[in-house]
Parts: C-alpha cells; structure tokens; sequence
C-alpha cells in the first residue's frame, strides 16, 4: 500500500514553523527511494555510479536492501573503503541510451542525544577515532582552520563546550549563498583563507567538522537526502513532493566522551533564516532560535544518510577522488559528467513512505 503523497502531507500538517521545533525519537518511518537515469552516450561506453543508503545506527538509521533493473552489461554493489556503498555499472560502446533503476529502502527516526549530563556512550576504537580526526583533501586540520579552531575553543573546560563554542561560531559567522551550485564542495580551508564563509551544507557544516577535528574532536560529514516534510512546520527542512532529485543534504556529526556521537547541523540554522516564510528572519526570530537550539543535540528523521565518505574514488574511472558521494555519477568515453548539469547528465530519485 502507497501512502499519500508528500505534497499532500506537507500541506495536511497541524502545526506551523512558529509551533517550536523539537525533535524526538518516537518510532521508524520506512521509505523506499527510487533512482532512475537514462544516459545518451552516441556510441561511446558509459560508466554510472549510484550512492545508496549505507549508514546503519541503532538510534537513527538502518540502511536496507537496494536492488537495480538495467541494461548494463555488467552491474554490481561496491563499497568504499569508509563504508560508502553504490550500485556500479558498466556499458559497453553502443548507440542507445545506457539505462538503470536503483531501488532502496531504508529506515529512519527522530534523533535526540541527552547533553544534560555524561552517560555510558560506547568508546570510539583508535582506528574510528583515527579516521575522524584525520585532515581530508578539503578539510586540513592544520594551518588557518587549527588557528581558527584555537581562537574558539580557547578556555573552553571540556569537550562539549569546545563543540558548542564551534557550533555557535559556525552559525553566526556564516550564511547561506542561495547562488552557491549543489549543496557546495566544502573547501573549508580556502574559505577562511578568503573570507567569504558563504555556502550551503557540504560548505558549512564542513566547516564545523573541520574545526572540530583541528580541535581534536571527532567528528564526521553525513551526506544523505531528506525524504519527507517537516513536521514542525519549517518548508525550508523537508521535502516539499515526492520527486527528491534535488534534496540532497549534508549533516554532521561530533563524537564527545560520555555523549557518544551528537548531531548537528548550523547550515540549517542558516537555511532557515534565508528562506523560511517570510524570508526576512534572523538569528533572534523564535523560529530560528528555535531551530538553533535543537540542531545542536538532535535532528528530525525526515532524512536518509548515505555515507560519511570523502575523497571517493570511482573504481572503473580514472579521474581524480570526488571530495564526497552524495549525487549519482557518470561517465561517457572517459569523461565525468557533471552530476548538477541536467543538459549533460539527466537523472530522478522519487521517494514514498512505506507502511511500518
């Protein structure tokens, strides 16, 4: 059984953005995602590559099962070596479009960590606590973002505080640029070095993680796609129909002792202040501060994470790493195509709510 669509819902629910925004775990919510892509390659061989649902977490997501109909000559899973997974196929040189329907399903709920006081979190190995505070191609933990990051967190008396001063830094020195292509690269060092902390997801909430690891804080990118309205009202948080091709977004993560991994998303504090009905809000409107407190500590599970990858390399393709793997990817004869050019590289995902 299909339920109603996600326009319909959206304009079903009782409260309005003003209502407060507070999200709590209160049971899973089961989707199905749907990516279809029909390629013209002019007698060339093509190559895609479609990221699927990989995270799995006891409190917030369980990635399920993802199968694929295509015309490729060879198709198959892959995972990264973070754990990114994504369905690969391969044509061989021929002059009809190269097509393929990826099918996932996967599970999410609200997410809230208690910040009152330190509990039991699970400790991170040395190999996870490695991975998360390692610089990536983007995202250096030296030189202006340690400086940076120093300047913050200075006095700060415990790991939580440190996170917080960074949290706040990030939203009230940023601003989201409605001009910015896609959800950003996050080049967090160019962007301090230049001082134009604009952008959108993969810009500023790499930025948070970026001046957490300089701070010695674990903490992680999750690049997924939101799937469903808000239900707190904000039509800036959720998606707005049932055609998700263009909802990808980027959240993160921070791992602190006696908290285990705490969410937390400044981009969207700053999404709210430039589009939110009326789009003249601030940071001291209630609907932001609202929003500002909760996505420090919680996040609603309207969305689906993929992965925590960055610097994906596409196996099959000889060009460089991609700084991450949020988009579907292509490639004719040899040559990427650019995943947020809908005249070169044409693709949907549509998403439905599943019964539970």
């Amino acid at each position: 059984m299909k339920l109603g669509g996600l326009a319909a819902l959206a304009a079903a629910l009782p409260r309005s953005a003003s209502a407060g925004f507070e999200p709590r775990p209160a049971g899973w919510r089961h989707f199905e995602l749907v990516t279809r892509i029909e390629l013209p390659r002019d007698g060339a061989p093509a190559q895609v590559w479609v990221p699927v649902p990989s995270i799995t977490e006891s409190a917030w997501m369980q990635a399920g099962e993802t199968g694929w109909a295509t015309d490729a000559a060879e198709a198959g899973m892959e995972t990264d070596p973070s754990g990114a997974r994504f369905v690969h196929a391969v044509w061989a040189p021929g002059d009809a479009p190269a097509v393929i329907e990826v099918t996932s399903r996967a599970a999410t709920q609200d997410r809230a960590v208690d910040l009152s006081a330190p509990g039991k979190a699970a400790p991170l190995t040395v190999e996870e606590r490695a991975r998360y505070t390692a610089p990536t191609t983007l995202i250096p933990t030296d030189g202006i973002v340690r400086e940076t990051s120093d300047r913050i967190v200075a006095g700060a008396g415990s790991d939580l505080e440190k996170a917080r001063r960074i949290y706040d830094w990030v939203v009230e020195s940023t601003e989201r640029n409605p001009e910015t292509r896609g959800c950003g690269l996050g080049d967090v060092a160019s962007m301090l070095a230049m001082g134009d902390l604009t952008g959108k997801c993969a810009d500023l909430n790499a930025l948070f993680v970026g001046l957490a690891r300089a701070a010695g804080l674990p903490a992680r990118d999750v690049y997924g796609l939101r799937v469903a309205p808000s239900a707190f009202g904000y039509k800036s948080l959720g998606a707005g129909s049932e055609n998700v091709t263009k909802a990808q977004h980027c959240r993160a993560d921070v791992y602190l002792e006696g908290f285990g991994w705490v969410p937390a998303d400044p981009a969207d504090v700053r999404k709210v202040v430039l589009e939110e009905p009326p789009k003249t809000l601030t940071l001291g409107d209630p609907e932001v501060q609202d929003v500002r407190r909760a996505l420090f500590g919680s996040w609603e599970g309207n969305w689906i994470g993929y992965n925590f990858a960055h610097d994906v390399s596409l196996p099959g393709s000889e060009e460089p790493p991609l700084p991450f793997l949020m988009y579907p990817q292509a490639e004719v004869a040899g040559v990427l195509r650019d995943a947020l050019d809908p005249a070169n590289f044409v693709y949907t995902i549509t998403v439905r709510e599943l019964p539970a």
